[in-house]
């Protein structure tokens, strides 16, 4: 092989989907891990987890290797993002591919996404519960992350097959500081809201999830946990330079890791039937 048929085979972009033994594996498609007898301690640590198959590339003689994100693994968005550590690769013979009642029955997958400004006071709630779950062990099937005022991440992880989502976010209803909301929306017919546009530097909920239909479609539960915010500012600073909630959403934090962890279970429960 010269060095341009080198150059030509390298620009090739990657597989979306190759047939090992008459099986069709995908990129996105669930996995059971079946990792080689004899490997390392990283193999019998993932021996039979359920993974999401990510990329897929080609040896210089055709053979498939499998790049893999865990599916409870809570770090699981930084594999998708190609950081190391909660990205693993595996061979054609290391991965079986789930089928739907397995994949069904295996796990259920929830998104909880925390939404918000760290940087406005009590507008950063939906990032602080994100973060406190997330020093918590994982729960299989479960995802937790801090979405910020990414909106357009937000829309896009919505297309990624999660059974049910939680946004998790500050939310003024005119209640006292600190009362927690649950609530499921309704969304408007796409063809009543064209030319949805979602703001780089904000995130507002419906809009993220209206424009996450129109670019594929949405869990097919979506449920919001709001708090009553107190304080929107940049008036009172902690250490790490984000601004801090004010004591009453602040103390709302256990209850909301509570009322989502009941929420979760109920998810889990009613998909599984």
């Amino acid at each position: 092989m010269n060095h341009t048929e080198i150059w030509d085979e390298l620009r090739t972009p990657p597989p979306d989907c190759v047939t090992v033994d008459g099986v069709v594996l995908r990129v996105g498609q669930r996995v059971r891990l079946r990792p080689r007898a004899g490997g390392d301690v990283m193999d019998l640590a993932l021996a039979d987890r359920i993974a999401v198959v990510e990329a897929i590339d080609l040896t210089t003689d055709g053979e498939p290797h499998f790049s893999v994100t865990i599916d409870d693994d809570p770090g699981r968005d930084l594999g998708a993002q190609r950081y190391p550590g909660h990205r693993f690769f595996f061979g054609a013979g290391e991965i079986e591919p789930l089928d739907r009642s397995e994949g069904s029955t295996a796990a259920t997958r929830v998104l909880i996404a925390g939404i918000g400004n760290i940087f406005f006071g009590d507008d950063g709630f939906g990032v602080a519960v994100a973060r406190r779950l997330a020093m918590s062990a994982p729960t299989r099937g479960v995802t937790v992350r801090d979405f910020g005022v990414r909106g357009l991440d937000l829309a896009y992880a919505l297309q990624d097959g999660f059974d049910a989502a939680i946004l998790v976010d500050a939310m003024p209803r005119g209640g006292a500081a600190g009362t927690l909301y649950v609530i499921e929306p309704v969304l408007a017919d796409d063809a009543s809201t064209p030319g949805i546009a979602v703001d780089a530097h904000g995130l507002d909920p419906v809009r993220v999830l209206q424009l996450a239909r129109t670019l594929g479609g949405v869990p097919k539960r979506i449920l919001i946990v709001g708090c009553e915010p107190g304080a929107v500012d940049r008036s009172e600073s902690i250490d790490d330079g984000f601004t801090a909630l004010s004591p009453p959403v602040a103390a709302a934090i256990g209850e909301a890791v509570r009322t989502i962890d009941a929420l979760v279970a109920e998810l889990t429960s009613r998909t599984a039937r």
